[in-house]
């Protein structure tokens, strides 16, 4: 067993195109470093004795370079990690012999990373997320080491902590083992790992060599990794986005759903209750015309009877918008305005400006009924809760956006804001359910107060546009 540690330094002491450089100019010669040289297939290889005293078949600078070139190659075109790890398994086999190779990526966070492998698969390749703290190459993914070399990793300790995920290599026996960090701008991002199942293989040759390999793989793992991020925040995005107008939409439909019930609680007000109070307080009235009791006694009931029926009465308009169903969204608007300041008893200036050129016309029953609401609520909490001397409504369209605009000049916002907080509220709800903007705010030189809402608009197409 050999213990080989390094401090921490920048990754791999010759470049790849410095030794580009030193294998050009040493196959210059039939001599490499006092070995014996032969020409085959694969190119120039040299026969030296291994530690074991048997003769390896090593290749020459040549014959590596155009392996290394090879590696580059292959990756073109690969899309995922596994086929890009795949794809150079052969290549990577004429530089260093394995029986098990292996890339191991951190995930977002450095906490936890993942292997593909090629070779021999073993249960780290079947693990999405395994935490690095139970890695046995922790020390150098957490740059504690700049490489990892061992003999025998069965039996080497740096492998074997407690809690250490080590079963592969107990179960496949891998015992030469060396691992080389693979970094960005000094980040480390991931890790090569090169095993044999024979027992001392491996040399700092090898770590030289697995260097450069490391070299030409982390700029692709890299873009594959920063491409597979971005789709799974995209994928993240669209998933949020589509249960965000899942509830829209389910929202929207409860909205409607509780516009009708409102509508028909609204006509059984007027035809049943209604109708009832207006037969009592006829009644009343008969009663006390015929003597039959004081009209001193009777004239209390039957005021009270007449406000309780001035108060369900609106409650009906309010539940049944029935001007907006039969003459739209403007004049609605404009009924509703009338109706409030004639109501309060005090002198109230009113005005409506409609400059929408017929887009109201094409909107949604659901999305009028909602901007109805909207305003009807601004127009409440002015004339009720800002004593205003006027209020103004504007419409405006154009081929991008609707808006609508309610403005007083009453005591403000910030005022009245403990008695309509429930009503902005509302409001907000109300709007960001048909995707409309809602902002609130004071008036002109901080008089009074502005409730605006802008609904973006769809492209126009002429020919739904009613006859």
């Amino acid at each position: 067993m050999r213990e080989i540690h390094r401090p921490v330094q920048g990754q791999g002491s010759k470049s790849f195109a410095g030794f580009a450089q030193q294998a050009a100019g040493l196959c210059k010669t039939a001599r490499f470093r006092g070995r014996l040289l032969r020409r085959d297939r694969g190119g120039l290889r040299s026969l030296s004795p291994s530690r074991g005293g048997t003769t390896m078949l090593q290749l020459a600078p040549a014959a590596m370079f155009e392996h290394y070139l090879g590696i580059s190659r292959l990756l073109a075109g690969q899309l995922d990690f596994r086929s890009a790890i795949r794809s150079v398994a052969a290549e990577v086999a004429h530089i260093i012999p394995h029986d098990h190779l292996d890339v191991c990526v951190l995930l977002e966070g450095g906490n936890y990373h993942t292997a593909y492998e090629t070779g021999i698969e073993t249960a780290w390749g079947e693990i999405a997320g395994a935490p690095v703290v139970n890695s046995p190459i922790r020390s150098l993914l957490w740059g504690e080491v700049d490489f990892l070399l061992a003999d025998d990793a069965m039996t080497d300790p740096r492998f074997h902590f407690e809690g250490a995920f080590k079963r592969p290599i107990v179960e496949q026996s891998l015992k030469s083992r060396l691992h080389v960090p693979m970094k960005v701008q000094g980040t480390i991002i991931a890790a090569l790992s090169c095993s044999s199942q024979t027992a001392g293989v491996y040399t700092m040759e090898d770590i030289e060599r697995a260097r450069i390999i490391a070299d030409l793989l982390t700029p692709y793992f890299f873009a594959l990794q920063a491409a597979e991020q971005a789709q799974r925040s995209a994928i993240v995005e669209a998933e949020a986005r589509a249960r965000e107008e899942g509830l829209r939409q389910g929202a929207l439909k409860l909205t409607e759903a509780l516009e009708q019930e409102r509508q028909r609680i609204g006509m059984d007000l007027h035809d049943q209750t209604l109708a009832d109070l207006t037969r009592l307080a006829r009644r009343i009235d008969r009663l006390s015309r015929n003597g039959e009791v004081a009209p001193e006694a009777l004239e209390p009931v039957s005021r009270s009877l007449q406000h309780c029926m001035q108060d369900l009465r609106q409650i009906i308009e309010q539940a049944k918008p029935s001007v907006l169903q039969l003459f739209g969204l403007s004049q609605a608007i404009e009924h509703h305005l009338d109706r409030s300041t004639r109501d309060t008893g005090s002198t109230i200036e009113w005005g409506l400006v409609d400059e929408t050129h017929g887009a109201l016309e094409r909107l949604e029953p659901t999305v009028s009924v909602a901007l109805f609401r909207i305003a009807q609520e601004a127009i409440n909490n002015a004339v009720r809760h800002a004593a205003p001397l006027t209020v103004t409504v504007r419409l405006e369209a154009d081929d991008e956006r609707l808006s609508i605009e309610i403005s007083d000049d009453g005591t403000g916002l910030a005022k009245a804001r403990g008695r309509i907080g429930g009503g902005i509220d509302n409001m907000k709800t109300r709007a960001r359910l048909i995707s409309a903007r809602f902002a609130t705010g004071p008036g002109h030189n901080n008089r009074g107060t502005v409730v605006r809402v802008v609904l973006p608009l769809g492209p126009h197409d002429p020919a739904n546009e009613p006859n």
